[in-house]
């Protein structure tokens, strides 16, 4: 349910296969990192399952962020792809490349 694998709609086998895998990869770190909480921190201290995997599911790219970082894997160059990203138009949206093309006139030409 956390992972509201229910919403993907795909018949695809290898689809449901790969998400299957990451659900069952997410839910074993997270439930490793929760027993390794519940060692540090304080005997009184108590965590709900749900809040638990909310705030595991909120945090999970800085998590993903810090293992690329450790395991010594280098960051995307983020800067260079949200220019060359900003820069695209996708060519099966002409109700946006007409939007960019009055916009981008001048006022007494639109």
């Amino acid at each position: 349910t956390q992972y509201e694998l229910d919403e993907f709609t795909t018949s695809k086998s290898h689809v449901v296969e790969i998400l299957l895998y990451a659900a069952l990869l997410s839910l074993l770190v997270s439930r490793d990192l929760l027993d390794l909480l519940t060692v540090v921190a304080d005997d009184e201290i108590v965590f709900p399952p749900e809040r638990w995997a909310a705030t595991f599911r909120s945090h999970a790219q800085l998590l993903l962020h810090e293992l690329g970082e450790y395991l010594g894997y280098s960051p995307p160059p983020l800067l260079e792809r949200l220019i060359e990203d900003a820069q695209k138009i996708h060519q099966q949206r002409p109700i946006l490349q007409e939007r960019l093309v009055t916009a981008t006139q001048p006022r007494g030409e639109a």
